[in-house]
């Protein structure tokens, strides 16, 4: 199995969406949905919108209900290597790829589409108007808000529990004291300024 997902299977069409693409740390994590439109989950929407306990309960809900989900990633690696929206859109078409049963269409948050061989749609604010692509929206920014609590605890002091690898005061105060770790993203521009400042001295 490809290490970068984790997967369930089902039919019909897709919503995909990604979440962390603005944090300085950590992976892009996508997720791809297939709803079951005769088990609709009441209370979807935009995952940023929503509290972390309702979060909690639709993440349990969704991955019960659906006919098919595929959890996915692009690395910090492979985000330093391609760019933030390459890696986005890579871990995206993981996602739909690791669908078990081949979507009909695929409905993709935001504005651009993964090059791949699926009829789909981009849809802007897609996670507050698509149900689909709100249940993907929720599968994702869990998934990556509970493995940035994880790193919490590798690598203590940078706040990742509290502000999930986003350029926050505690987070740039963070790194000016302790540097890098391992799971920060060299290609972007706060971190690389405080690896060029090693450099200097």
């Amino acid at each position: 199995m490809d290490p970068f997902v984790s997967c369930y299977s089902g039919s019909l069409g897709a919503g995909v969406d990604e979440v962390g693409r603005g944090p300085l740390a950590g992976d892009v994590v996508a997720a791809a949905v297939i709803l079951d439109p005769t088990s609709p989950i009441e209370g979807l929407n935009d995952s940023k919108k929503l509290t972390e306990k309702h979060r909690l309960f639709l993440f349990d809900r969704i991955k019960e209900q659906a006919l098919s989900y595929c959890i996915a990633r692009a690395s910090v690696a492979e985000i330093d290597s391609i760019n933030i929206l390459q890696a986005s859109l890579l871990a995206m078409r993981r996602a739909v790829d690791g669908l078990s049963v081949s979507p009909e269409h695929v409905w993709v948050d935001g504005n651009k589409i993964p090059q791949w061989r699926y009829s789909a749609e981009a849809v802007v604010k897609g996670d507050s108007r698509v149900a689909a692509i709100s249940a993907a929206s929720i599968l994702a920014k869990v998934t990556r808000d509970a493995e940035m609590v994880a790193f919490d605890k590798i690598y203590p002091g940078y706040g990742f529990a509290g502000h999930k690898g986003y350029p926050t005061k505690v987070h740039m105060a963070a790194l000016a004291k302790l540097g890098v770790s391992d799971i920060h993203r060299r290609s972007f521009a706060p971190v690389k300024q405080q690896l060029e400042q090693l450099t200097i001295f």
